[in-house]
């Protein structure tokens, strides 16, 4: 196999993990503004467990602790508390240390139904990642299949911190808070640079608020709900601190 299709499917493994974590952990199971048949909903959570190695019941709670406590005491990985370097590259071990916390979890997640995938044992689902080793050296062998892995997950893992800390550091704001749009993010991440956005109406569905902004996951979201395979809950528009 070529370097270039080596990168190619690399790089749609990637969007794949991207397009799931903003699809299904944010939009649908953190803020519930849009609802998945429940095979759609699987296959994103498979995608996320094998490689990312992500329950979603703590990235959701996680998530909900953050604008709970947005930019003040509290807020799991706040630049304004812990720095935006700290948070831009340690942005893991943050969300590892809350996501650890059983209070947390009870406290913001009450309302969290277990599918398929969270009823394995939890060391059965830790292997995941593992899996997701085994498929890149399966399709690229041991060397460049152990790159493209490392790969992946390093450019998860900085995408994520970049929303954390850049957008809320730097960017343009069309609402009064602390969160920041950057589009470049937002065309990188699923729509999620539109932070801003976000913290001003957390349970739209869709982040994009004017003309020039592109939300590249809701063409997804809306293609899924003409094929009825998801239902946009079109909430009214709104605050809210979390769910």
């Amino acid at each position: 196999m070529s370097y270039v299709w080596m990168a190619v499917i690399t790089c749609v493994i990637l969007q794949m993990s991207v397009f799931a974590t903003t699809m299904y952990l944010h939009r649908s199971i953190t803020h519930k503004g849009v609802e998945y048949n429940p095979i759609v909903a699987f296959l994103m959570h498979l995608q996320l467990m094998v490689f990312c190695g992500i329950a979603p019941r703590e990235w959701a709670a996680v998530h909900r602790k953050h604008h709970h406590h947005s930019d003040e005491e509290g807020d799991p990985h706040s630049p304004r508390i812990f720095g935006v370097w700290k948070v831009l590259f340690c942005n893991y071990f943050l969300y590892q240390k809350e996501a650890a916390n059983a209070e947390t979890i009870a406290k913001y997640t009450p309302d969290y139904k277990p599918d398929i995938i969270d009823k394995l044992p939890r060391r059965v689902q830790g292997y995941g990642v593992l899996l997701g080793l085994t498929i890149f050296v399966l399709m690229f062998g041991w060397a460049w299949g152990l790159a493209a892995w490392a790969f992946h997950i390093g450019a998860y893992i900085l995408l994520n911190s970049s929303i954390n800390s850049l957008c809320h550091t730097i960017g343009y704001r069309n609402f009064d808070n602390l969160a920041t749009n950057i589009q470049l993010i937002a065309l990188l991440t699923g729509g999620e640079g539109l932070h801003n956005n976000h913290h001003e109406f957390p349970t739209s569905a869709r982040f994009a608020m004017k003309r020039r902004e592109i939300d590249i996951a809701w063409p997804a979201i809306r293609l899924l709900e003409i094929c009825r395979l998801a239902r946009i809950h079109r909430l009214p528009i709104s605050k809210a601190e979390a769910a």
